[in-house]
C-alpha cells in the first residue's frame, strides 16, 4: 500500500502530464468535426496558520488545507471536476468528484460526489472563508459532503434565482461500495439574488447518519456592496423521534474592505462575527463512547458562543492570497467541557489561491 507521499507524488505528476496534455490539445484545436477541445483548468488551495491558546499557554502550526482541483470542459456543456485534499486536518481526502451537464442555458444536472446544496457559510470553499476557522453551522451542524445527483434551474424575475434539489446516498464520502439503503437523503437551496447587494438563502435538508431521521432547516441573508459584507444565518436541526433536543445555530459578522493605494497590501479588511450552538449530536449512537447500535445519541459538541474579531490583509484580489489575524474568545455554559481545540486563541493564517 503506497504511503502518503507517494499518493501526493502520484497525483501531482498525473495532474502536471494531464495538465500539459490539456494545454497542447487546446493549442493545436480539435479536428474532430469542429468539436469543442477537452479543456483542464489547475486549481490549488494553500492554508497554513499558527494557533496560540491564551489560556494553555500552548500554540501549534498546521497545514489546514491542501487542495488540488481539475475543472473543465469534454463538450459543449458537458463540465467536470474532480478535487482532492492532501492536508485536511493531516488526512487525504478525495472531496468533489462530479459530472455536469447542461441540457438548455438555465438548466444543469449533476451526478457524483459533492457539497450537498444547504446553507450559505457551510457552502463556501476555504478560499471563501473571511474568518480563518469556520463558523459552528459551516462545521460542526451544517456541513455535509455526499455522493447523489442534483437538479439546478436558474430564472430571472426582475432579479436572478438561482434553484437547487437533490438526492443523495447518506453515504458519506468513504462507504460507497457496499452501501445500500431503502431510504434517500435529500436537500433544496432557493438562492435569490435581490438588486442593491441583498441576498435571501432558504434551504432545507433531510439526512439520516443511523437509525434516527434528521431535519434541518436554514435561513440566511446577506448585504454585499460599497465594501461592506454583512451576514446573518439560522439553522434549526431536528431529530426524529425526540432522539435528541433540537440543535439551534446562529451565525453573524459584518466585514468592510479599505482598499490601499500603495504598498505590499492591496487592502485590510477588518471584521468581527459572533456564532452560536446549542448542544449538537452528529446524530449516530453511541455506546461508551463507541458508535454501537444499542446505544442513544450524545452530545459531541457541548454548548457554546463565540466572538472573532480579526482584520484581513490581502496582498493581491480578494480571496487569492490573504492573511488572516484573528482572536477567538468563547463562552460556556458552567459545567461544560471545552474540546482541546476549541478554546480561546489567536490565530494567523496564510491563505493562498491558484
Amino acid at each position: 500500500m503506497m504511503d502518503k507521499r507517494q499518493i501526493m507524488a502520484c497525483v501531482i505528476a498525473a495532474m502536471a502530464v494531464t495538465g500539459s496534455q490539456a494545454q497542447q490539445h487546446v493549442a493545436t484545436g480539435n479536428d474532430n468535426k469542429g468539436d469543442m477541445p477537452v479543456t483542464v483548468n489547475v486549481h490549488g488551495t494553500i492554508r497554513t496558520k499558527y494557533e496560540y491558546q491564551t489560556e494553555e499557554g500552548e500554540g501549534r502550526f498546521e497545514v489546514r488545507n491542501a487542495r488540488i482541483a481539475l475543472t473543465g470542459s469534454v463538450a459543449h456543456s458537458v463540465d467536470y471536476k474532480a478535487e482532492i485534499d492532501l492536508s485536511d486536518e493531516g488526512n487525504i481526502k478525495m472531496l468533489d468528484a462530479y459530472a455536469k451537464i447542461k441540457p438548455a442555458r438555465a438548466l444543469d444536472f449533476t451526478i457524483g460526489q459533492m457539497r450537498v446544496p444547504f446553507t450559505i457559510d457551510a457552502h463556501r470553499s476555504p478560499h471563501q472563508q473571511y474568518f480563518a476557522n469556520r463558523s459552528f453551522i459551516a462545521k460542526q451542524v451544517g456541513n455535509v459532503r455526499d455522493v447523489g445527483a442534483t437538479l439546478g434551474y436558474n430564472l430571472n424575475v426582475g432579479f436572478p434565482i438561482v434553484l437547487q434539489a437533490g438526492l443523495f446516498n447518506g453515504s458519506g464520502l468513504t462507504n460507497q461500495k457496499n452501501f445500500w439503503t431503502k431510504s434517500v437523503n435529500y436537500s433544496a437551496k432557493a438562492q435569490l439574488f435581490i438588486p442593491r447587494g441583498f441576498n435571501l438563502t432558504l434551504s432545507v435538508q433531510k439526512i439520516r447518519p443511523d437509525d434516527v431521521s434528521v431535519m434541518m432547516y436554514d435561513a440566511g441573508a446577506y448585504y454585499h456592496a460599497h465594501g461592506w459584507h454583512v451576514e446573518a444565518e439560522y439553522l434549526l436541526k431536528h431529530y426524529g423521534n425526540g432522539a435528541f433536543d433540537n440543535v439551534h445555530a446562529v451565525d453573524a459578522f459584518v466585514n468592510y474592505d479599505i482598499p490601499l493605494r500603495k504598498g505590499f497590501f492591496s487592502k485590510v479588511s477588518p471584521l468581527v462575527r459572533y456564532d452560536y450552538m446549542s448542544d449538537h449530536s452528529d446524530g449516530i449512537r453511541y455506546l461508551d463512547g463507541v458508535a454501537n447500535e444499542q446505544g442513544r445519541l450524545q452530545v459531541n459538541d457541548a454548548q457554546r458562543s463565540r466572538l472573532t474579531g480579526g482584520v484581513t490583509l490581502s496582498m493581491a484580489k480578494p480571496f487569492v492570497a490573504d492573511i488572516r489575524l484573528n482572536y477567538e474568545k468563547y463562552f460556556y455554559p458552567e459545567g461544560a467541557v471545552a474540546k482541546v481545540s476549541e478554546r480561546d486563541k489567536a490565530v494567523v493564517e496564510f491563505m493562498i489561491r491558484f
